[in-house]
């Protein structure tokens, strides 16, 4: 054991939990004042039903002994033999007790399915969201991370590369987003009104705390406090930098004007984009990854436009994108002069090797996360129900299923209710600034 190494993760472990409330406050910013405490609650309580569910079966069925390449065996149902010994399975990380690995990962556990719940934002009921959610934890990320975080899993024999997550937790989560909001269907009224952000200094609040937990999501990865994690932190907020200024690069290219939505969204699309990458690229390599991930995020979010799909708080147009970005530049600037444990890509001299195996995880996770993710979503349609009624939707997710109101301006809860959000006018400009940049994560 080594008590710099423990004391780090156990740091970085903080910040990735660090990262959910987060998120709530970033999402929770951008929808209207009548869906606040729902898009809040979205992220809150999977801070608790995934850390429970995590425990009792979703950890052994990401790190528990490898059956065929696939998934976890059940050795460690209930952290059973999970203790203050490194987990035995030859992981990265041995100086590091395995209840500490294992809690870690449970962080990632908890905030990926929180990610796609930005993508079905104010019509979704709280039964089908709990039960949703609860399936998709044990049936898609678990064997997903499996196959790339566990030492046997066939993308990791492959040599397929995701140093935090790329694959694991954005494009997973993004492709899961995309699965489910063509189930639930769209918002009433998308493409005829404006959803305009009812609170973007909650939004701005959310990106400072993301990037910031973000260091413990990409550093910590390195599971030890050594160079590797100084070099991973360095391209993290690389990342994030490089992000922004791209977001706002391609704002004022198109609209001569850059927003802080479109900044603090861009934020987040270059930690998105650098997260596979963080542990095996330099600093110019961050600084390209981070740029094109804000760039091609910022493109991305007016598909939904285009296209007709509703993703509320642009998870597609961010985590899908930007996983994938990063996930294939990767192939690119790749290089063990940073990381003896990656592959050097195509600038280091490695040629095409790498990409190729990028592109088969790429693919491999985006068809099985969105066949699974599309089956458990029509699943709990059919029985309890994902999607809140119109009556509900209209009334908003914070009355109709909570029973609470996030701003109280008047005495009564009820003369609110009647109120909030019920004909909302907005300033043309304003309008237009949010249907058409889009924004989010």
């Amino acid at each position: 054991m080594d008590t710099g190494d423990t004391a780090w993760v156990l740091a970085s472990t903080a910040l990735v939990l660090f990262m959910t409330p987060g998120l709530a406050l970033f999402y929770g910013g951008m929808v209207r004042s009548k869906n606040v405490l729902g898009t809040l609650m979205h992220s809150v309580f999977a801070m608790g039903l995934m850390a429970i569910l995590w425990v009792i079966v979703g950890y052994t069925l990401a790190f528990g002994t490898d059956v065929g390449g696939l998934i976890g065996g059940l050795d460690f149902i209930g952290f059973r033999d999970v203790g203050a010994d490194p987990h035995p399975g030859g992981f990265l990380g041995q100086t590091i007790p395995h209840t500490l690995f294992a809690t870690f990962q449970m962080m990632f556990a908890v905030i990926t399915p929180a990610l796609i719940t930005g993508a079905f934002a104010e019509r979704i009921k709280f039964s089908g969201y709990v039960a949703f959610m609860s399936a998709w934890l044990l049936l898609v990320y678990a064997p997903v991370a499996h196959w790339v975080f566990h030492p046997d899993g066939w993308l990791f024999k492959l040599g397929a590369l995701d140093f935090a997550g790329g694959t694991v937790v954005h494009i997973n989560a993004g492709i899961a987003a995309l699965a489910v909001i063509l189930v639930v269907g769209k918002r009433k009224g998308f493409g005829k009104e404006a959803f305009v952000p009812h609170n973007l200094t909650m939004t701005i609040l959310g990106t400072g705390i993301l990037w910031f937990g973000w260091f413990g999501f990409n550093a910590g990865s390195a599971l030890g406090a050594n160079g590797l994690a100084a070099s991973a932190f360095l391209a993290t907020n690389l990342g994030a930098a490089a992000g922004a200024l791209g977001w706002a690069l391609m704002e004022s290219r198109k609209e001569r004007k850059a927003t802080t939505l479109g900044v603090a969204s861009g934020a987040v699309a270059g930690l998105v984009a650098i997260t596979p990458a963080a542990g095996f690229v330099g600093p110019m390599g961050a600084i390209a990854i981070g740029l094109a991930g804000g760039l091609m995020c910022s493109w991305a979010v007016g598909l939904k436009f285009k296209l007709g799909y509703d993703d509320s708080l642009d998870v597609v147009g961010v985590h899908l994108v930007g996983g994938i970005v990063g996930s294939l530049l990767l192939g690119v600037f790749g290089t063990v002069a940073v990381n003896e444990f990656g592959a050097d890509g195509l600038i280091a001299g490695g040629g095409l090797a790498l990409m190729g195996k990028q592109i088969v995880a790429v693919l491999a996770t985006l068809a099985f996360s969105f066949i699974v993710t599309m089956g458990i979503a029509k699943l709990v349609e059919a029985t309890i129900g994902l999607r809140a009624s119109e009556q509900d939707e209209i009334i908003g997710l914070d009355l109709s299923q909570h029973s609470e109101v996030g701003y109280s301006l008047n005495e009564t809860a009820g003369s609110f209710a009647h109120r909030a959000d019920a004909a909302p006018a907005h300033s043309t400009a304003a309008s237009h600034v949010v249907v058409t940049q889009g924004g989010g994560a």
